[in-house]
């Protein structure tokens, strides 16, 4: 009788500066695998994200050449850490896929708690960190912002926390790559294809080395990917807002002409009038900035910018 199929992990990494460490992650897959997860076969996809240091995706042809399983992605340029993602999974034929860091800060020895949850019939399992105090102010404001936007904008079921360290099956994976838009927002996207999803507690470890890649613009434009990209509900909250200030200015026309009839008098000034016109015109600007993000978006996705660019593409010998 012939022996059944392994089924098959693709671990997918996005690496970016990532010389020194890159390495130490393969190396920590390949025990976790042969020791707890050997029932499966395996793949790492690791994607050079433009790194500057211009070594990156040559550490990692290093390791395809010294390893078995991997299989090497350089993108023309730098396009962000969810683009990565989206172009590794376009090269992941796994029946499960992981996502993970590449500065030795993900605990992959632990990944036996994650697929667990997965075993017991969920989709989507995400790793929760138990302590996040030595994260820089940048990711720990970032995290937040993240959690807020996803919380509202998409959905997300209560209590669920959305980090760089997943689990997802098949057809999850599969439904992600057909999204062909050029700001891709993972949570989103993994979100919109299954609720059914859970939290596993792992470890938060130090980067092995160097200092993380995301810059407080790149948190911004981030959380700005999934605000306008997966929901119309600030535009419906625009709305409201114009309602709102018109319903008090009406109130307030209301009590000056009440005031003049009844003789109460009228205190007029320079300061109250700009008040309220910086005020007004600073909630226009807000949202004709926000309508034109939408526009900007849809622009751009009409003109096909690319996810991604593939420049050079490597695999080990023995897959």
């Amino acid at each position: 009788m012939e022996e059944k199929n392994k089924e098959k992990i693709s671990f997918v990494i996005p690496c970016y500066n990532s010389t020194n460490t890159i390495g130490a992650v393969v190396q920590e897959i390949k025990m976790t695998m042969n020791r707890e997860m050997y029932r499966f076969d395996y793949e790492i996809i690791l994607v050079n994200d433009g790194s500057p240091d211009g070594t990156t995706y040559h550490a990692i042809l290093d390791i395809i050449r010294k390893e078995k399983h991997i299989k090497g992605i350089n993108l023309a340029r730098n396009f962000g850490q969810p683009s990565a993602v989206m172009a590794a999974l376009n090269y992941a034929t796994g029946d499960y896929v992981v996502c993970g860091d590449d500065d030795g800060q993900t605990p992959f020895d632990e990944l036996p708690k994650l697929f667990q949850k997965i075993e017991e019939g969920y989709d989507l399992v995400e790793a929760k960190y138990a302590a996040r105090e030595k994260r820089s102010i940048f990711r720990q404001l970032g995290t937040t912002m993240n959690e807020g936007m996803a919380a509202w904008l998409i959905e997300k079921p209560k209590g669920l926390e959305l980090t760089t360290y997943w689990v997802v099956k098949k057809f999850i994976a599969d439904q992600m790559i057909e999204y062909p838009n050029s700001y891709p927002y993972l949570g989103g996207l993994m979100l919109r294809a299954t609720q059914n999803a859970c939290n596993v507690d792992v470890v938060h470890r130090e980067r092995i080395s160097g200092s993380s890649g995301y810059s407080f613009k790149k948190m911004i434009e981030l959380w700005m990917n999934g605000f306008t990209s997966f929901s119309v509900k600030p535009l419906r909250l625009m709305i409201v807002i114009g309602i709102l200030v018109s319903i008090i200015g009406f109130a307030y026309g209301i009590v000056i002409i009440a005031n003049k009839v009844f003789g109460l008098g009228v205190s007029a000034g320079y300061s109250s009038i700009m008040s309220v016109n910086l005020f007004m015109f600073g909630i226009l600007f807000c949202f004709m900035g926000l309508i034109g993000e939408y526009v900007g978006r849809i622009y751009i996705s009409l003109n096909k910018a690319p996810q991604f660019v593939v420049k050079d593409y490597e695999e080990s010998d023995e897959m």
